[in-house]
């Protein structure tokens, strides 16, 4: 067995103590995660889940995560004032939830100090909360404050699905790079405008697709590419489960095929080689039961085959709980939770365990803070395609019906500079 020397090791003795660990950790989840609200759960669930997360985060990330659960709550009698001028600043970030909190503006300040200018929310607390935690210039409830300062030239992202792409086209006419967290759009209208934006602004766009960026995602990809032909791709998620009044579910929010799998379906889209993907056959089968639970399965033009299989029959005490399994000639991957990843090519095994669960997303946001540089991000062709195949993943799920996803270059639909008429 080869082991990578790069990467420390977990010290598994916590959760391999007889199982109690866990036990006591799913006795506990049966009991308090439906509430969901983990800062009023017992004293006891909530030590469980702070070592939980020491194990898989480390100590300054579990500590962010605990400050989140609480910003997200912050009340206060009178709102602050911000009397500060941080030159510095350049940064905006719209919608200022848990995710905004707890990854973008940690990973902003880690690997840059105090770039924060503006943000925005409509909750004015939760805008207040993160302005003074990560040193901001300012807080507001108008988007358009922080969309047209001049003193801001990146804004990231991270408010409802919906407006996701509104915001970010509008950023764009303004010449102001952009990080758009997941979904990008939800629909063709947006996908449309938004190239249209891309084409005809100075600035980058960054998306919040980061698994393909993490350090595991990155030794994926290098094992594959040592390889040729056709791939086998196999992805189980098992997502949290939402009730059917969840804003997800909202008509204009895109469900769980947007909301959720999009993350997958870009991933799996990026492991095709580039040029043999297109047309892309899209087969489901759902339940009519069950928003959240579906089968996706994908025949590239390749001849690769993928199943995305999401099922959502409950809560999971660390997340997202997914597992990935590769084919491809002579190698076999098999990458569970990004905590393990096991490549096997002939009578070689290489596991891979690093100390720490990375999902890539610091990765993401530091390369659309980079973008600004080298003025790098996503194609136009590139978002097209992934968020075409993603649209036509949610058609092909609500229609219960097969579904042909064409390319960039040869659909005659796909976006063009000149065709301005398309997006009036």
């Amino acid at each position: 067995m080869i082991i990578e020397d790069e990467y420390l090791f977990r010290d598994r003795i916590i959760v391999n103590y007889d199982g109690a660990f866990e036990y006591k950790i799913n006795q506990l989840l049966i009991r308090q995660v439906s509430k969901m609200d983990y800062t009023q759960s017992k004293l006891s669930f909530r030590i469980l889940k702070v070592l939980k997360y020491l194990r898989l985060y480390g100590f300054k990330r579990t500590l962010n995560k605990v400050r989140s659960a609480y910003h997200m709550k912050k009340e206060y009698a009178v709102l602050p004032v911000i009397d500060k001028t941080n030159v510095a600043g350049h940064v905006g970030i719209l919608g200022c939830g848990n995710f905004s909190y707890s990854t973008i503006a940690h990973y902003l300040k880690k690997n840059y100090g105090y770039v924060i200018h503006g943000v925005m929310d409509l909750n004015l607390a939760r805008a207040a909360s993160l302005c003074e935690a990560y040193g901001a210039n300012y807080y507001t409830d108008d988007a358009e404050k922080v969309i047209s300062d001049d003193a801001i030239n990146l804004v990231y992202i991270a408010s409802n699905h919906a407006s996701h792409a509104e915001y970010a086209i509008r950023a764009l006419k303004n010449n102001k790079s952009v990080h758009i967290e997941k979904p990008p759009v939800v629909s063709d209208d947006q996908l449309f405008r938004l190239c249209y934006a891309m084409e005809h602004s100075k600035g980058s766009v960054g998306l919040g697709y980061n698994r393909p960026q993490s350090s595991l995602g990155q030794k994926v990809q290098k094992a594959i590419d040592s390889q040729s032909g056709p791939m086998m791709i196999n992805w189980f998620i098992a997502a949290h489960e939402l009730e059917d009044e969840h804003w997800y579910f909202a008509p204009e929010e895109g469900g769980r095929v947007l909301g959720n799998l999009c993350h997958w379906i870009d991933y799996t889209l990026s492991l095709i080689p580039e040029g043999s993907r297109f047309p892309v056959k899209i087969t489901p089968a759902t339940s009519n039961k069950f928003k959240s639970d579906f089968v996706i399965s994908y025949e590239f033009a390749d001849g690769s085959l993928a199943v995305l299989t999401m099922s959502s029959k409950g809560h999971t005490f660390e997340g997202v709980s997914e597992r990935l399994s590769i084919h491809r000639g002579n190698v076999l991957i098999s990458l569970m939770d990004f905590e393990k990843l096991t490549i096997k090519n002939l009578n070689k095994v290489k596991v891979i365990n690093p100390i720490y669960r990375d999902h890539g997303h610091e990765s993401a946001i530091t390369r659309s803070y980079q973008n600004l540089q080298n003025m790098g991000g996503y194609t136009v062709k590139e978002l097209w395609e992934s968020g075409n195949l993603m649209l036509r993943t949610k058609e092909a799920v609500e229609t219960e019906s097969s579904i042909v996803a064409y390319g960039y270059d040869n659909n005659l639909n796909a976006p063009k500079a000149n065709s301005k008429e398309v997006y009036s």
